[in-house]
């Protein structure tokens, strides 16, 4: 067999959106790059994707920069949020008070995906549709190689592991995870719906789990319902009228009836947190270095600005796979990821581990936090980064 051998600044295993967008926010620096990602995403069909995000404010301006976030994209701009406890506490965020047009931009994965290659494309970046095999690790100041399945061999001062919570490069690292089995799944599925939902997302703190209503073009709805695992295939298993119907009325019928259009899936709740982020000539991010509760919808979001601060610190040239450069965006990440962890993981807990007796005073918390204008706007800075 011949192989095919390139040399290369930066290699990016992973080419999700957290992947494929440092590689396309990359290609405007000094670094030549190549991305590996054995499955490249296909046109997208008229169908709506399973997996859809609410991508704050700084990501899609980031994302909108690089050629990455076009007008023709399908998307929902949110204009406010409103989230109910279990016993009256209410808290309610609204664009007016940002300053902004919007809170956040709902969008589907893989129409996002596909426009961020098509600008990968446009700008000529290299894409290796292998799957990587192995991986000889260079001595400090030394080039690692990957090696993929199709014979690719691939000299690089940089790896990136972009490649998901079960990350094949963080494994062959020998690099370990903090996991926490938060016992839930989430549903997801999307609807039509009666009533026009005006840019409004609903989000409900349920004694059989939190439910979250997320605005879609042209009167229709995606849901992500976090769940006790148990109860998971029971609603899987129901006729697309029952879920519809026991959709809506979970929901209060804020919406009135639901139309359920596309299958509805599920997928296990856990927190991650890797042990180490870098070393020398290689960097985590995304969901290979941590990952959340869905119930602020930062998951995607915390991806994205590992992605930035990462590009923005490579821009100035030089080695990329410098331990100290790389150290610093690790300690920098840190911090916003083990705050949204930590924020995530209190409020699922204090909802459904912590029980009744606490039940005034989460509610309550919850009614506080929304009269306190400058807490609730720190809040908002902070989600739409």
């Amino acid at each position: 067999m011949v192989r095919a051998q390139f040399k290369r600044d930066i290699v990016i295993l992973g080419g999700g959106l957290n992947g494929a967008a440092l590689a396309l926010a990359l290609s405007y620096g000094p670094h030549e790059v190549t991305l590996v990602e054995p499955c490249p995403p296909s046109s997208p069909a008229a169908d709506w994707d399973a997996r859809i995000y609410a991508y704050s404010p700084g990501n899609v301006a980031w994302l909108r920069g690089l050629g990455g976030w076009t007008d023709t994209l399908r998307q929902q701009p949110l204009h406010a949020m409103r989230v109910h406890g279990d016993a009256q506490g209410q808290l309610t965020f609204d664009a007016l008070e940002t300053g902004l047009p919007a809170l956040a931009f709902m969008a589907e994965n893989g129409r996002l995906q596909w426009q961020i290659w098509q600008a990968l494309q446009a700008r000529g970046v290299q894409i290796v549709s292998e799957r990587p095999v192995a991986v000889e690790w260079g001595e400090r100041g030394v080039v690692h190689r990957v090696c993929c399945d199709a014979g690719t061999e691939l000299e690089a001062r940089l790896l990136v592991a972009a490649d998901g919570a079960h990350s094949w490069l963080r494994q062959q690292a020998g690099i370990g995870l903090d996991v926490e089995d938060y016992c839930q799944s989430g549903l997801v599925a999307n609807f039509e719906c009666e009533h026009p939902h005006r840019g409004i997302a609903w989000q409900w703190f349920r004694s059989d789990g939190i439910l979250a209503y997320l605005p879609l073009p042209n009167r229709h709805l995606s849901i992500v319902w976090s769940t006790p695992t148990e109860a998971v295939a029971a609603r899987l298993s129901q006729s697309p009228e029952a879920l519809a119907h026991e959709v809506a009325e979970a929901g209060g019928r804020v919406l009135g009836d639901l139309r359920l259009i596309t299958p509805a899936q599920a997928f296990p709740l856990k927190r991650r947190l890797a042990h180490e982020w870098v070393r020398p000539g290689l960097a985590l991010l995304g969901d290979a270095a941590h990952t959340v509760h869905p119930l602020a919808g930062q998951g995607v979001n915390l991806g994205f600005r590992d992605s930035r601060l990462l590009a923005e610190m490579l821009a100035s040239g030089g080695d990329p796979g410098e331990i100290g450069r790389l150290q610093s965006y690790a300690l920098r990440r840190r911090e916003d990821v083990l705050s949204m962890q930590a924020v995530t993981g209190n409020l699922k807990r204090s909802f459904y581990e912590l029980g009744a007796p606490f039940g005034a005073w989460r509610n309550t918390g919850m009614t506080i936090v929304n009269a306190l204008g400058p807490l609730k706007q720190a809040l908002m800075r902070h989600a739409v980064q």
